[in-house]
C-alpha cells in the first residue's frame, strides 16, 4: 500500500516498481482518506505495518489507530523492543513504547486477530557502527564502550526480520501472540561485536569507556528527538534489557522457523571490511 500522493518523488517510484517486479500487488490509499484504507485493506487477509517509529525522521507510530477497524490480522509497526516490557523506561524515550501499547491496546479491544513481532536490534543501526549512537559505519582506529560493553545485545539483519515475521502471519502459533526474534549466535555484548571486528581487520581498536553518568549528561544535551533515541541505547548498553528475560520457545523464531538461515553478526560485519 502507497500514499497516492508520490509527486516526482523518482526514488520512491523506483522503489514501489521494485515491488512490483518481484510480483508485489501496488494499492493506492491514504490515511487520510478512511475509506481507501478500508477498501486497501479488504484485498489482503494480513495487514503488516512498517511505519517509522523514529524520531529522528518521522514517528507516526499513532497513525496505525486508523487502520484497526478494518483489518483481519494486523502485525502492527514494532520489530523493535517489547513495549510491554518497558513499562519503566525513561523519559523521553518511553513515549515510543507508550504509543506502541496505545495501538496494542486498540487492537485487543476491537478484537483483531495480531502478531506483535520484537525483534530487538536493527543490524544496520547498531553493528555497522559498533552499538555506538550516530555512527553506521565501523572505525578501524577507535570505538567508545557504553558502560564496560559488557551488557547483551540481540541484533538482527533486517532482511531476516522480514523473513521471520512473513513465516509468522501464516503460522495458526503465533496468533495473538508476541515472537522474539533471538538469534542464538546474535546474543552479544559490545566488546564482543568488537572483538570480531578486530579479528577482521587484525589489529586492536583503541578503546574509551563512557560511564552511565557520562552518557545521561551528554543526552541531556541533544535536542528531544536525539534524547529519544539516545534514551533507547541506554536501556540496551547501560541495562541489559534485551537479553534480561528467556524466551520459550514456542515464542522464539528462530526455535518456530529453523529453516531459516539468519545472518549472524560475523557475518553482517564481514561486509565492512
Amino acid at each position: 500500500m502507497h500514499r497516492p500522493e508520490i509527486g516526482v518523488d523518482i526514488e520512491k517510484i523506483q522503489l514501489l516498481l521494485s515491488f512490483k517486479m518481484q510480483g508485489a500487488h501496488l494499492v493506492s490509499a491514504s490515511f487520510d482518506d478512511y475509506q481507501s484504507l478500508v477498501d486497501a485493506v479488504s484485498l489482503a487477509d494480513v495487514v503488516i505495518c512498517a511505519i517509522s517509529g523514529v524520531h529522528i525522521r518521522s514517528h507516526q507510530i499513532l497513525l496505525q489507530l486508523k487502520l484497526v477497524q478494518a483489518i483481519k490480522r494486523f502485525v502492527p509497526s514494532e520489530f523493535g523492543t517489547d513495549p510491554a516490557r518497558m513499562e519503566e523506561a525513561m523519559e523521553p524515550g518511553r513515549i515510543t513504547f507508550d504509543d506502541k501499547m496505545v495501538v496494542r491496546r486498540a487492537i485487543e479491544e476491537a478484537g483483531i486477530p495480531f502478531t506483535y513481532v520484537a525483534a530487538n536490534c536493527f543490524a544496520g543501526y547498531f553493528l555497522g557502527g559498533l552499538c555506538q549512537p550516530g555512527f553506521i559505519l565501523p572505525s578501524r582506529e577507535r570505538v567508545t564502550l557504553l558502560g564496560e560493553g559488557n551488557q547483551k545485545g540481540i541484533y538482527v539483519d533486517e532482511d531476516d526480520i522480514a523473513a521471520y515475521t512473513l513465516k509468522a502471519i501464516d503460522d495458526p502459533r503465533t496468533l495473538n501472540k508476541t515472537i522474539y526474534v533471538k538469534p542464538p549466535k546474535n546474543v552479544l555484548s559490545q566488546r564482543e561485536v568488537v572483538q570480531i571486528w578486530e579479528k577482521y581487520i587484525g589489529k586492536e581498536l583503541q578503546k574509551t569507556v563512557l560511564s552511565e553518568q557520562e552518557f545521561l549528561a551528554v543526552m541531556k544535551e541533544q535536542n528531544y528527538a536525539e534524547q529519544v533515541g539516545l534514551t533507547h541505547y541506554y536501556h540496551v548498553c547501560y541495562e541489559g534489557c534485551l537479553a534480561s528475560f528467556e524466551v520459550d520457545d514456542d515464542q522464539e523464531a528462530t526455535k518456530l522457523y529453523p529453516e531459516v538461515r539468519y545472518t549472524t553478526v560475523e557475518e553482517y560485519l564481514k561486509r565492512y571490511v
